[in-house]
C-alpha cells in the first residue's frame, strides 16, 4: 500500500495539482498515515509557503488534504525562508520554509475548499516511504486568504443578528466550516413557526449569511455548524451559540436577536442619565468593585433578591449605596467593575445554586457534604451562621467553602464565554432582555451618583475551548481564534486558562467591535484589560482609536505583566510595561505595590514575615526575621520615589549610594523600576482583588508587638502612597474599611465567606477561618503563629474601622484639592517635583517630596504655590529640617482631621515635625 501512494504522488506531480482523481481511496492507506510519529508544528502562513521546525535534503515533504477516506497530495518543496516571515513571525524564526511546487496554478478558492478538511505534511525517506506526519496550523493562512484584501471578513460591520427595515439578518464568519444554518425559536423557547434557517457563504470573505423578510426581534437563535474540527479528527455536526451574541438566555443556552437602541431594553430615564466629565486621565481615581461583593453580606438591603445584583447599584440609603456617595464626595470619580460580561462558571438560575443565607437543608438535598449535613444539629439554621460557630483558626470552614464551590453562586468572572452580553447571575431575571435593562440600571445608577464606569475585560482567554460545553470561538473556526503552542498545537495556557490569539485578525476585530458596543449602548466609561501584554501593543492602539469614535475621553488600562509564551516580544510587540510608555494607556505598577507590601506575593510560611515591605515596618520597625542589613530597605526607598514621581523612565533622583541617576537605572530584579514616558502609563495601587488583601498582607509582615492603633496607620500610610503619587491611583474595595480575606490568597471562587465587605463598618471579617486548602495549605502553620504572637492587636474595632474609612476619605480629598498632585505630562513631573533626605547619608524612614508651582511659566494652582508631602515610617516623632519650612502650613483638611496624630504635625524654624506613621501634607 505504501508503494501505491507513492504512485499516486507520482501521478499528481505530473498533473500539476489538477482536480482529478489522484486520491488514495481505501481506508488501509489513510490508516497507515495516521498511525505514523505526528506532531502540530507546521504552519502554513500564505497560500504559497508552510513553515516547519526543519528540513532534511534528504527527506521529501508532501503537503496531504484528508478527506473521508480520500487523500490529496501536494509537492512541497524547501526555500529560503523570506526575511519578512522572521519579522512577522518571530516565534517561528527557526523554523525551514516549504513551498507549494505548483503553487501558480493552485487557485485560491481551491485551498479554501482544502481548509475545510484535514491537513498534514507528510516527510518521506529516501525510499518514499512515509515516516512521519505532521498536522497544520492554519490561523495565519486563514488571515491571508480572508482579512488581506478590500472588503474581506474584517471590514464587514454587522456580524450576528441584526434588525433593518422589517427583516432580520444573521452573519457568521466561519471560512472552514461546510454548512451552516440557523435555528429559531419564540420566547418560551419553543421552535419558531420557520424552525431552521439555511446560511449560505460567500466564499470571499467566508461569511455565511441569511435574511428572513420579517422581524425576529427578542426570538431566540443557534446556529449548527458542520466543521472538521481537530480535537476529534472528524467532521462534527455542532450547535453553538453567536460569537456576537448581544443577548442570550438564562445560562447562555440560546442566542437572542435584540436591537440595542430598542427603548424596550433601556430603563427609564437611559439617554439622560449623567455623564461624568473628567478631564485629564490623570483626575481619575478607581475604586474596583466586585458586583457580588458590593452588597451579597449588606444587611441594611430589605429585599434579598437585590443583594449581589445589579439591583444593589439602584437602591437608596443602602450602607453600601451611602459609602459610594462618601467615596465621591471625597473625591473618588471611578467604579471599576470586575468581570460582568457573560461567564462561564455560575449558574445563573437561582434555584440550582447555594448561597451562604440557604439553610443547610438546601445543601443537603443537593449534595453530600458530612462536614455541614452531619455536624450540624439544626438543618433550618443557615450555612454562614454555621460557619461562624467554627473555630476561627481551624480548617472547617474552608473546608465547607471549598466543598460548595460547584455550586454556589460566586466567582470573579475572569471566565469569558460571550464577550458581549451581561453576566446573568447578577440579575433578578436573567433570561433574554431582563438582564439588559438590569445591567444598564446599574450603570444609570453609578452615573447619577457622580462615577464613570470601567469594565474589566479579558480578551487574552476564553472560559473552554476545543468541544467543551462553554466553547464558543474554537467550535465555529478550530484552532483560529486559540493561541496555540507552536510545536504542538495545544492551546496555551499561560493566563490560567485558553489563551486567545488576538493577533488574529478576527480575533482582534472581535475585540474591537465588543468594546465599542460597550462603550456605544452601555456607555461604559473606560476599560481595564485583564493580562494586557498577551495583547499586541498595536491593537491596543487600534482598539483605543476605535473607541474613542464614540466616547472620546475613554481610558485603557490593564495588566502589563511580560510573561508566557509571548514574553519579552517574542511573538508581536506586547502591550507591556516597558512598550507603552508614552501611549497614556495605563499599567499596573508592581514597583511602587512591592516596595510598599513587600513583593513575593507567592511566598509561603515564613517567606511572607522575611518579605517584608516598606509600608508595614522594613527598616523603621523589623520583625524577628530582619536583618540589621539595609540594602534591601534602600533599594525598595529608590524604587518607591520613583513611583510617587509617575515611574517615570527619566526621572533623576540622587540613589541611596549618592549616585545621580534616572528611574530606568534603578533596578527592579531584572527591569528597570521607571518605564512610563508620562503620568498617564501608570496605575498606582497597594491591593487589588489578587492576592491577600492588604490588611491580610501587613499581619504577615508586621512585628508581632505592633499595637492595634499602628496597625491601622500602617494600612493608612501604605494607601497614601499611590493616593498621593503622581499618575492614577486604584484603590481595592474596602481596603479603607481593614478589609480581609482571613488570609486567603487568591478568591475568585471562595465564596461570600472569603470575600465578604461590611459598609456599616462593623467588622472587616478577619481571621474567619484558615484559608481554603488548595492555595494556602502550606501557609496554615505561619498563619496561626502569626495570629497567636500577635495576642489580638491584629483584631480591629467598629471604631478603628470608622477611623481608617475617615482618614482614608481625607487624603483623597486631599488629591483633589490641587492639581500639583495630577501632573500631566512628564515635563511638568520633572520641572516641578523634588525629593529631599536622599543620598547615602538620608535619615530613615523617611520620605519628603516637594512639588512646586511657583515662578513657573503655567500656573496650575492659583491657591497653592508649593506642597510638601513628608512619609514618616517610623514608631517615633521626627524633625525634617526644611529651608523655608516657617512659610508652609499644614493643608486645613489634615489641620481639622479626625486623626488627632497628624493634627500634631508642625513646623518651626528648622523643618517640619512629623508623628509616627503618619503621612503630612503642608502647603504655602
Amino acid at each position: 500500500m505504501i508503494k501505491a501512494i507513492s504512485i499516486l504522488f507520482s501521478v499528481f506531480l505530473i498533473i500539476s495539482c489538477q482536480k482529478s482523481d489522484t486520491s488514495a481511496s481505501t481506508a488501509t492507506s489513510l490508516a497507515q498515515l495516521k498511525a505514523l510519529p505526528s506532531s502540530f508544528s507546521a504552519h502554513w502562513i500564505t497560500p504559497s509557503i508552510v513553515l516547519v521546525p526543519e528540513i532534511t535534503t534528504e527527506l521529501t515533504y508532501q503537503l496531504a488534504v484528508i478527506e473521508k477516506s480520500t487523500v490529496k497530495f501536494v509537492t512541497l518543496s524547501a526555500i529560503n525562508v523570506p526575511e519578512w516571515v522572521n519579522s512577522k513571525y518571530p516565534h517561528l524564526s527557526a523554523f525551514s520554509a516549504l513551498k507549494l511546487t505548483d503553487s501558480h496554478s493552485i487557485k485560491k478558492s481551491e485551498i479554501k475548499q482544502w481548509l475545510k478538511s484535514e491537513l498534514a505534511i507528510i516527510t518521506f525517506d529516501k525510499n518514499a516511504t512515509p515516516i512521519h506526519l505532521s498536522y497544520v496550523q492554519t490561523g495565519s493562512l486563514l488571515d491571508d486568504l480572508y482579512t488581506s484584501g478590500a472588503n474581506d471578513a474584517n471590514e464587514v460591520n454587522d456580524y450576528g443578528a441584526t434588525l433593518s427595515s422589517g427583516k432580520t439578518t444573521f452573519k457568521l464568519w466561519a471560512p472552514t466550516a461546510k454548512k451552516v444554518s440557523v435555528k429559531l425559536f419564540n420566547e418560551n423557547k419553543s421552535e419558531y413557526a420557520t424552525p431552521e434557517l439555511a446560511l449560505s457563504e460567500n466564499t470571499e470573505s467566508g461569511v455565511w449569511s441569511a435574511q428572513i423578510e420579517e422581524s425576529l426581534n427578542y426570538k431566540f437563535y443557534q446556529y449548527n455548524i458542520e466543521v472538521y474540527h481537530p480535537q476529534t479528527k472528524k467532521i462534527e455536526n455542532i450547535t453553538i451559540t453567536d460569537p456576537y451574541s448581544l443577548s442570550l438566555s438564562t445560562n447562555s443556552r440560546y442566542s437572542q436577536v435584540i436591537d440595542l437602541t430598542d427603548p424596550n431594553t433601556q430603563p427609564n430615564g437611559w439617554n439622560n442619565q449623567h455623564d461624568v466629565i473628567i478631564g485629564a486621565p490623570e483626575n481619575n481615581i478607581f475604586y474596583e468593585t466586585h458586583i457580588r461583593d458590593f452588597s451579597a453580606s449588606d444587611t441594611t438591603i430589605t429585599n434579598t433578591m437585590h443583594k449581589g445584583k445589579y439591583k444593589a447599584f439602584t437602591l437608596n440609603n443602602t450602607a453600601g449605596i451611602q459609602h459610594l456617595k462618601n467615596l465621591n464626595k471625597a473625591g473618588i470619580n471611578n467604579i471599576h467593575l470586575l468581570p460582568t460580561f457573560d461567564i462561564g462558571t455560575v449558574n445563573e438560575n437561582s434555584a440550582q445554586v447555594i448561597n451562604l443565607e440557604d439553610p443547610i437543608s438546601n445543601v443537603c438535598k443537593k449534595m453530600s457534604l458530612p462536614a455541614l449535613c452531619e455536624k450540624s444539629t439544626n438543618h433550618n439554621e443557615s450555612i454562614a451562621t454555621f460557619l461562624g460557630t467554627l473555630s476561627p483558626t481551624s480548617d472547617k470552614a474552608q473546608e465547607i467553602v471549598s466543598a460548595l464551590r460547584e455550586l454556589d453562586n460566586y466567582n470573579w468572572g475572569y471566565d469569558p464565554f460571550h464577550y458581549t452580553v451581561p453576566e446573568g447571575s447578577y440579575a433578578v431575571s436573567p433570561d433574554g432582555v431582563s438582564r439588559i435593562i438590569e445591567f444598564r440600571e446599574m450603570i444609570q445608577s453609578i452615573h447619577n451618583m457622580g462615577f464613570r464606569v470601567v469594565m474589566d475585560v479579558v480578551y487574552n482567554h476564553t472560559h473552554k475551548a476545543g468541544l467543551n460545553t462553554t466553547s464558543v470561538l474554537d467550535k465555529i473556526v478550530p484552532n483560529y481564534y486559540q493561541r496555540l503552542n507552536p510545536l504542538t498545537g495545544a492551546i496555551e495556557q499561560s493566563t490560567c486558562c485558553d489563551n486567545t490569539a488576538t493577533e488574529r485578525v478576527m480575533m482582534g476585530k472581535l475585540m474591537i467591535d465588543s468594546l465599542i458596543v460597550w462603550a456605544k449602548d452601555y456607555k461604559i466609561d473606560g476599560f481595564r484589560f485583564d493580562l494586557m501584554a498577551h495583547q499586541p501593543k498595536s491593537l491596543m492602539l487600534e482598539a483605543r482609536t476605535a473607541v474613542r469614535k464614540v466616547d472620546e475621553d475613554t481610558y485603557f488600562y490593564g495588566e502589563g505583566w511580560n510573561f508566557g509564551e509571548v514574553a519579552n516580544n517574542k511573538q508581536f510587540i506586547q502591550a507591556s510595561q516597558l512598550e507603552l510608555g508614552g501611549t497614556e494607556i495605563g499599567t499596573f505598577t508592581d514597583r511602587l505595590r512591592d516596595a510598599v507590601r513587600g513583593g513575593a506575593f507567592n511566598a509561603v510560611g515564613k517567606g511572607h514575615r522575611q518579605s517584608q515591605g516598606i509600608g508595614n515596618g522594613l527598616g523603621t520597625v523589623p520583625n524577628e526575621l530582619q536583618s540589621n542589613d539595609l540594602s534591601k530597605y534602600n533599594v525598595m526607598m529608590d524604587q518607591l520615589r520613583i513611583g510617587l514621581a509617575g515611574n517615570l523612565a527619566k526621572f533623576p533622583l540622587i540613589n541611596h549610594q549618592g549616585n545621580h541617576v534616572l528611574g530606568e537605572d534603578i533596578p527592579y530584579g531584572d527591569q528597570p523600576t521607571g518605564y512610563a514616558l508620562d503620568p498617564a502609563d501608570t496605575i498606582n495601587y497597594v491591593s487589588k482583588h489578587d492576592n491577600q488583601a492588604l490588611w491580610d498582607n501587613n499581619q504577615y509582615r508586621i512585628a508581632f508587638n505592633v499595637n492595634t492603633e499602628d496597625r491601622v496607620r500602617m494600612q493608612l500610610q501604605s494607601l497614601a502612597f499611590p493616593i498621593f503619587a503622581q499618575g492614577i491611583p486604584f484603590i481595592h474595595m474596602g481596603s479603607e474599611l481593614l478589609r480581609s480575606k482571613s488570609y486567603l490568597r487568591d478568591s475568585y471562587d471562595y465564596s461570600d465567606w472569603f470575600n465578604r465587605v461590611d459598609f456599616s463598618k462593623t467588622t472587616n471579617f478577619y481571621n474567619v477561618g484558615l484559608p481554603p486548602k488548595d492555595k494556602d495549605e502550606a501557609n496554615w502553620s505561619m498563619i496561626k503563629d502569626v495570629i497567636k504572637q500577635n495576642e489580638g492587636r491584629d483584631h480591629v474595632s467598629a471604631d478603628h474601622i470608622e477611623f481608617s474609612s475617615n482618614v482614608f476619605m481625607e487624603l483623597i480629598a486631599i488629591r483633589m484639592s490641587t492639581p500639583l498632585f495630577r501632573l500631566t505630562n512628564q515635563k511638568q513631573i520633572l520641572d516641578r517635583l523634588t525629593f529631599h533626605n536622599t543620598g547615602a547619608e538620608q535619615a530613615l524612614g523617611l520620605i519628603v517630596m516637594s512639588i512646586s508651582d511657583q515662578n513657573k511659566k503655567e500656573i496650575l494652582d492659583e491657591k497653592i504655590n508649593n506642597v510638601v508631602v513628608i512619609f514618616n515610617m517610623n514608631n517615633e516623632e521626627k524633625l525634617v529640617p526644611f529651608d523655608g519650612a516657617h512659610s508652609y502650613s499644614l493643608h486645613p483638611i489634615q489641620e481639622y482631621s479626625v486623626d488627632s496624630t497628624v493634627k500634631r504635625s508642625k513646623v518651626n524654624d528648622s523643618g517640619f515635625v512629623v508623628p509616627a506613621l503618619t503621612t503630612a501634607v503642608f502647603i504655602n
